[in-house]
């Protein structure tokens, strides 16, 4: 039938195996008579009354030189200086192994020592040849052509620019800058003027070899990379690496030229920026596996100078997929340890790894495993790392765990020298107040750029077919009073802050109900009885000692009712202010805008100025504060 003679074509299985390699040959039907397809039959197996009818004469299709069927091809793993035999002659369908394109067109098909007429499939010289003319200098990486996108491209074409003009500023360096007689420069410690140094002047050491230069170039290339795609910017800081890792120091003796002009100090603070960029690539951007894992070997591979040493396993980044990394995201394990063959393996990670976890965990509102990660991960940076915990109170504020907020700002992390609460600013402290009183949270990703305020919610199941939203609760008054006088009487400079006082009576007489812009709604609280005050100011003195000594106390439900608790609050925070005057007034810098803060419930600030009467030098020390004020 007609569709029976369609065209057939016949591939190479396995370019491994074939001869053929990857050439494509055409079976066209040609039109013959009847009597020329009866002069094909031949009889191949009579028992299984198998017979050829007709053959047809294959079209010659393009293919590889090495596969061409009119001229024959000599084989050599690596020769290039001239052409084998006959394998400059071509046919009009032959092709270039390396260039990819007709054989008529290549420039280098005879050229003397490229002869790509001797290209073929089975050397392993001409197949790294043609990968290197095919991918560039993407073929360091190992990469297949597969996996090269424009991306990659790109970053490949930018890292040999550098590669160039990088080569150029290295020669110079190279052959030195030759100082004038009279003038040699100091290499000691501590560095002299020019030629005022004996000791240098006896080496004669007339040749300097500054690295500035190349560390401009540097520079230059790595801020480039900054603004590309993640791929292309992989590729330009890899390749960066590995050039400025094979530069070397032609200086017989150490030159103490500073930095950027001392290599073995340069190539250091280089490398540094260059781990430090790739390690937060490797955690935020989605690399495919394969690529991530060639980007990881391919820096491995670099070999290192002594000075640089240290960076060795500096791409050493876990990929989130990791089991224990997973584990401790999803709160299965608490600790960020576990055993393995006999022996304890710790979830320990470089500071810039710790920053970008947190910053793409936090990008995609994960909170709760932002708290379990800070809490188990350990790293060789402290100090970073304690600043990063700092901020677990807010991200546990997030997710409406308020109650738990109040607490990790007084219990340090890990046993870590002091807790969160020591280092919290004023302005801090208002915000965390507010979202205890309230349950509310601002919708920034951290307190400086708070945006709006939001209550927070959390999903709760109830059954299979139950869901149901269920707003974070904020802290009871008589929890938010304890806690907010243990915050500043554990952070000196908050204890000492009006504005913190100020703030936390604002709160104290506000409603729960907060606007979306942060501000809150004002109570009038009706004056308490007098001997109901009396009661409350008679067990304040008691209870404020021990919350000073971070005692767990509990609030008496005798004297603050819970019909009264607002009251009862406001009154115990009158005597610690109280208590902060008598001892701290000299530290103190403004009396009147905690008065202020007490809005329309003046019998409270009455209460405060009927004490502060007693003493005769604190009396005067708050009508100078005042006045200073005016």
């Amino acid at each position: 039938t007609e569709e029976e003679e369609e065209s057939v074509i016949l591939i190479s299985d396995d370019e491994a195996e074939s001869t053929l390699g990857n050439s494509v040959l055409l079976v066209d039907p040609l039109k013959k008579s009847a009597l020329e397809e009866e002069k094909c039959e031949e009889v191949v197996d009579e028992e299984c009354e198998l017979m050829v009818t007709f053959c047809r004469q294959a079209k010659l299709m393009p293919h590889a030189r090495y596969d061409c069927t009119i001229h024959p091809f000599e084989r050599m793993e690596c020769e290039s200086c001239s052409p084998l035999g006959k394998n400059a002659e071509i046919c009009n369908q032959c092709y270039c192994y390396i260039c990819d394109k007709l054989a008529s067109e290549c420039q280098n098909w005879t050229a003397l020592s490229l002869c790509h007429c001797n290209a073929h499939n089975k050397s392993k010289f001409w197949k790294d040849q043609r990968d290197f003319a095919l991918a560039g200098v993407l073929v360091m990486f190992n990469l297949e052509l597969t996996d090269i996108d424009a991306d990659l491209r790109h970053g490949g074409s930018l890292l040999i620019k550098f590669m160039q003009e990088l080569s150029v500023e290295y020669n110079k360096y190279l052959v030195g800058e030759r100082m004038p007689p009279g003038q040699c420069e100091c290499f000691c410690l501590p560095k002299l003027p020019p030629g005022q140094c004996d000791i240098c002047r006896s080496r004669n050491m007339e040749v300097v070899y500054k690295y500035s230069g190349v560390f401009a170039v540097v520079t230059r290339f790595l801020n480039q990379a900054e603004r590309e795609s993640p791929k292309a910017a992989a590729v330009m800081l890899l390749g960066a690496a590995k050039e400025i890792a094979l530069h070397k120091d032609p200086a017989l003796s150490w030159q103490n030229l500073g930095h950027p002009a001392s290599l073995k100090i340069a190539v250091p603070c280089l490398l540094q920026r260059i781990t430090t960029q790739l390690q937060r690539m490797l955690v935020l951007c989605d690399f495919p596996k394969n690529l991530y894992e060639k980007f990881v070997n391919f820096f491995q591979s670099i070999s290192l100078p002594c000075h640089c040493f240290g960076f060795s396993n500096s791409l050493n980044v876990l990929p989130w997929d990791h089991v224990l990394l997973t584990t401790v995201l999803k709160g299965q394990n608490i600790t960020g340890q576990r055993t393995q063959k006999g022996r304890k393996v710790f979830l320990w990670e470089t500071l810039p790894v710790i920053e970008a976890r947190v910053e793409k965990l936090v990008d995609k509102n994960n909170y709760k495993e932002v708290v379990r990660y800070l809490r188990a991960v350990k790293c060789d940076d402290t100090k970073g790392l304690r600043d990063l915990r700092d901020k677990i109170p807010f991200y546990l504020c997030k997710t409406g765990d308020f109650l738990d907020a109040a607490h990790s700002l007084l219990f340090p992390v890990n046993s870590l020298a002091c807790c969160t609460a020591c280092r919290i600013t004023p302005f801090q402290f208002e915000i965390y107040l507010k979202m205890f009183r309230t349950g509310s949270i601002p919708t920034g990703k951290d307190m400086v750029d708070s945006g709006p305020w939001i209550t927070v919610g959390k999903w709760i199941i109830r059954d299979v077919l139950d869901l149901f939203l269920l707003a974070g609760s904020p802290l009871k008054d008589g929890v938010l009073i304890k806690q907010a006088l243990k915050l500043l009487y554990s952070n000196v400079s908050l204890y000492r802050n009006p504005k913190c006082w100020s703030s936390l009576i604002m709160i104290l007489g506000s409603s729960s109900l907060l606007e979306k812009s942060g501000h809150l709604h004002p109570l009038s609280l009706k004056e308490p009885p007098l001997d109901f005050q009396k009661g409350v100011l008679a067990a304040s003195g008691g209870l404020l000692e021990e919350l000073k000594a971070r005692i767990n106390v509990s609030l008496p439900p005798a004297v603050f009712a819970p019909h009264m608790h607002h009251e009862a609050c406001l009154i115990l925070a009158v005597q610690a202010i109280q208590q902060m005057l008598f001892c701290d007034l000299p530290y103190l810098t403004s009396f009147l805008e905690i008065a202020l803060a007490f809005g329309n419930n003046f019998w409270a600030l009455r209460l405060l100025l009927d004490h502060l009467s007693y003493e005769e030098h604190v009396l005067h020390g708050t009508v100078n504060l005042i006045l200073r004020d005016l």
